[in-house]
C-alpha cells in the first residue's frame, strides 16, 4: 500500500448506520434474506468442490447460519464479525492464522478496498483461502432507470459505483492473493413496487451510504420514480466473488 490516502466515496458513519439498521430489521421474521443465503449456499459449494476444510474460519457480514452451521459441522472453529458491531475492514485485523476467510456483502461500501484485500490476505494462515462476495458492476439496472427518470436532466449520485470482474481481477493481484479467480452471477428477484425494493435493500444493509449522496427526491420526483420502475419489475443482482489464497511458506 502506498502513503496516499484512497478517495473518500462512502461515509463510514453512514455505513454503520445502514447497518445497524439493517441487524435491527433482520429480526423480523419477514426479512429479506436472499442475498445472504445465496452468498452463504455459493460459499458451500465452493469449498465443497475445493475440498478445504478449515479449522479457523472468520466470517464477516451479516453471515447467514447455515455457514456458520455447516463449517461447525466440519470441525471449525468460527468467529463472527460484522461493522455494525464494530469490525473495521480498513484495519490490520486483530487475529490473524485463520485458514478460511469469507467477507459477504461488506467490502462494497469500503473507501479503501485494496487495503482491505490485503488485511484479508495477512489474517490468513499460509495455505489459507478467503472469499469475499458483494453486490458488483451491473446491478440494479431497474432502480437505475427509476432513479435517471426522477432526477431527468440533473441526475445526482445514488446508486454505488461497483466493481466489474476485470477490476476484481486487478485488484486481487494488487493485494497479493495466490491463484486468484474472479467470477460474477445473476440472482433476479420480482418486486411488486420500487417501495418493497427500498424495503429490501435497507433490509439487506444496500442502501445508499455515499459521501455525497445527493438531494432527497421531492414528492413529485418519488412519483415519477414509482412510476417509472413499474409493478412486477423483475430486478437483478450482480453477485461478484473474490477468491484466493495465501501463499505457503517456504520451508
Amino acid at each position: 500500500m502506498t502513503g496516499t490516502a484512497p478517495p473518500r466515496i462512502f461515509a463510514p458513519t453512514r455505513r454503520l448506520a445502514a447497518r445497524r439498521r439493517a441487524l435491527a430489521l433482520q429480526a423480523a421474521p419477514e426479512a429479506a434474506r436472499y442475498l445472504m443465503a445465496d452468498m452463504a449456499e455459493d460459499v458451500i459449494e465452493r469449498l465443497g468442490f475445493l475440498r478445504h476444510v478449515p479449522q479457523r474460519a472468520l466470517l464477516i457480514g451479516m453471515i447467514d447460519p447455515m455457514l456458520a452451521q455447516h463449517l461447525q459441522s466440519l470441525g471449525a472453529a468460527v468467529t463472527l464479525a460484522d461493522p455494525a458491531t464494530g469490525w473495521d475492514d480498513e484495519l490490520p485485523f486483530p487475529d490473524q492464522g485463520f485458514d478460511f476467510i469469507a467477507s459477504l456483502g461488506t467490502l462494497d461500501t469500503v473507501n479503501d478496498l485494496p487495503g482491505a484485500l490485503i488485511h484479508i490476505r495477512n489474517a490468513l494462515a499460509p495455505g489459507g483461502l478467503a472469499l469475499a462476495s458483494f453486490s458488483g458492476a451491473g446491478s440494479l439496472p431497474a432502480l437505475r432507470e427509476a432513479m435517471l427518470a426522477a432526477d431527468g436532466d440533473r441526475p445526482a449520485p445514488r446508486l454505488h459505483p461497483a466493481v466489474d470482474v476485470r477490476a476484481g481481477g486487478q485488484l486481487l493481484q494488487r493485494a497479493g492473493w495466490a491463484n486468484p479467480v474472479v467470477d460474477s452471477r445473476s440472482l433476479e428477484v420480482r418486486f411488486r413496487s420500487l417501495d418493497s425494493l427500498v424495503a429490501d435493500l435497507r433490509a439487506q444493509a444496500l442502501g445508499n451510504v455515499l459521501a455525497s449522496p445527493g438531494p432527497i427526491l421531492s414528492r413529485s420526483q418519488l412519483a415519477t420514480a414509482r412510476a417509472a420502475f413499474g409493478t412486477g419489475t423483475v430486478e437483478r443482482f450482480e453477485i461478484l466473488t473474490l477468491s484466493g489464497w495465501k501463499r505457503p511458506s517456504v520451508a
